[in-house]
Order: structure tokens, then C-alpha cells, then sequence
């Protein structure tokens, strides 16, 4: 059990809140991650292993226009996933990885490409036009390395992002505890 995906169990237990999880190249791996920790169930919904194109359009609800111009391993996809797979399965927040594991290029994109998602409650108000925030990352090395690597990038992710929240949220009731300022 990763300290990443237990701190984000934790957070998400503490606050109320759930998540689901969409995959692609990591095929499973950052469920099998959440749900190594002991109480898991009490904040992960599910997940979605949508590993072939037309599973990500017909599950998750990517735009298949989308799909056949830039192909499955695009940030815009990733994001797709992560809000998918959050309306899909009931979820508070939701995340997702699509990339290129290797040992072959996909989709024009080299080996190492890999794009993590995050989607959330809070976008709107943080000025987003939606919940969620897309990462872009090259990888080095094999296949299981990349793919290990996209497992901790996108619990990183969400782990800084409930954080993120829960410091703005302090601000804002500090800044009422002392009279607006």
C-alpha cells in the first residue's frame, strides 16, 4: 500500500467524500492501489478499466469526435475520463490515466506520454470553467516503470488538490473567525 493512496483515503474519509477512478494504460493498478488500504470503502465508489478506444466513448462518455482526431492518449481525453467515469459512478471527485506504456509509439505519441486527470466539486469555484486539472507527463524507462509512475503522478494529483481545497477552505473560515479580513 502506497502512503500517498492512504493519505488520499484518509482525506477523502475525513471530509465525506468519494472517489472513482478511470484507467487506461495503468489497466487497474490505481485501484488495486486505493483499495489495498484498510477502509477504503468508505470513500472509493469504483472504477472503470476502459484499456480500448471505444470503451472510453461508450463508458466514460468521451466525445468520439475527439477520439478520432487526436486518438485515446490526449489530455483532453484524460479529462473526459476523470469527469466520465465522477458523473458515471456517483462520485465526488474522479481521476484518470491514459498514456503510451510502450513497448510501441500509440496514437502518433511516444513511449513515456502519459496524461493523469483530476475532477472535482470545486472547479467553478476556483475559476475553472469545470472540476478538473490535467497533467502531462514524458516517463523514462520500461513499461512497468511508466506505468507505476502514472499510478503515483495521478494520486499525487488528487492528493494536491484535496489539499489545495482544505487550505482555501481554512482561509475562509479563518478570514470569518476574524471579522472578513
Amino acid at each position: 500500500m502506497s502512503s500517498t493512496a492512504a493519505d488520499v483515503v484518509r482525506l477523502l474519509t475525513v471530509r465525506g467524500e468519494t472517489l472513482a477512478v478511470a484507467e487506461s494504460l495503468t489497466g487497474g493498478m490505481v485501484a488495486a492501489a486505493l483499495t489495498a488500504v484498510p477502509g477504503a470503502s468508505k470513500a472509493f465508489r469504483g472504477s472503470v478499466t476502459a484499456y480500448a478506444t471505444e470503451l472510453k466513448r461508450e463508458l466514460l462518455g468521451v466525445d468520439g469526435e475527439l477520439l478520432a482526431a487526436h486518438g485515446a492518449v490526449d489530455p483532453q481525453v484524460a479529462a473526459r475520463m476523470a469527469a466520465g467515469v465522477r458523473t458515471n459512478l456517483g462520485a465526488d471527485w474522479g481521476i484518470a490515466t491514459t498514456g503510451v506504456a510502450g513497448p510501441d509509439p500509440q496514437d502518433g505519441q511516444p513511449v513515456g506520454t502519459v496524461f493523469v486527470a483530476v475532477d472535482g466539486p470545486l472547479g467553478a469555484r476556483r475559476g475553472r470553467a469545470d472540476g478538473g486539472k490535467v497533467e502531462a507527463l514524458r516517463l523514462n524507462g520500461d513499461r512497468a516503470e511508466i506505468r507505476m509512475e502514472s499510478v503515483r503522478s495521478v494520486l499525487a494529483l488528487l492528493l494536491r488538490e484535496l489539499a489545495s481545497e482544505q487550505t482555501g477552505n481554512e482561509r475562509a473560515q479563518d478570514t470569518e473567525r476574524n471579522g472578513g479580513f
